[in-house]
């Protein structure tokens, strides 16, 4: 984690590259190393959060490239691969129902929404998480966008908190 001040200072190709693993919208990290200076760590929340509220169906399809099936093992890059084994640490591999669960209901969401399931993770038991996969499972695709593109968001916002601090 870097402080805030020093991000700001930042050049802006290594401010791009810290910002790179928080999600895969290079018009998202372009647009908030162009916002800069920040006066707070709200203020950088707020402006990150208002620019991933433009976000629509191709940012959601662009940021999947780099998100890894809820309960696998996590590949891609080594920063996000990190990141989402870290996030998905409540998901125990080693409890077979579970992981067999989540298997078939991230077969059963690709066969019908065409994408990976995505979720907030971070603080969400495997069983909580199993349950609300169930649940979108129901939406119709346009809900399911839109609940895709919110959990993106706070994935995207958790992320930066945990790269800038004070």
């Amino acid at each position: 984690m870097i402080a805030l001040n020093h991000f700001n200072q930042l050049p802006g190709d290594e401010a791009a590259a810290l910002l790179q693993p928080c999600v895969a919208i290079p018009g998202w990290t372009a647009a908030l190393v162009a916002a800069r200076p920040f006066a707070s760590l709200a203020e950088l929340q707020q402006t990150a959060s208002d620019i991933a509220g433009a976000w629509g169906r191709a940012e959601l399809e662009q940021a999947l490239s780099a998100h890894p099936r809820i309960g696998e093992k996590p590949a891609g890059s080594q920063a996000h691969a990190a990141l989402s084994r870290q996030e998905q640490s409540a998901v125990d591999d080693r409890d077979a129902q579970l992981a067999a669960a989540l298997r078939e209901g991230n077969a059963r969401y690709e066969a019908r929404f065409g994408r990976v399931f995505l979720i907030r993770a971070k603080g969400r038991s495997g069983e909580e998480i199993l349950h609300v996969l169930e649940q979108r499972l129901t939406n119709s695709d346009a809900e399911e966008i839109a609940a895709a593109l919110e959990q993106l968001r706070e994935i995207t916002l958790l992320r930066l908190a945990g790269a800038i601090g004070e």
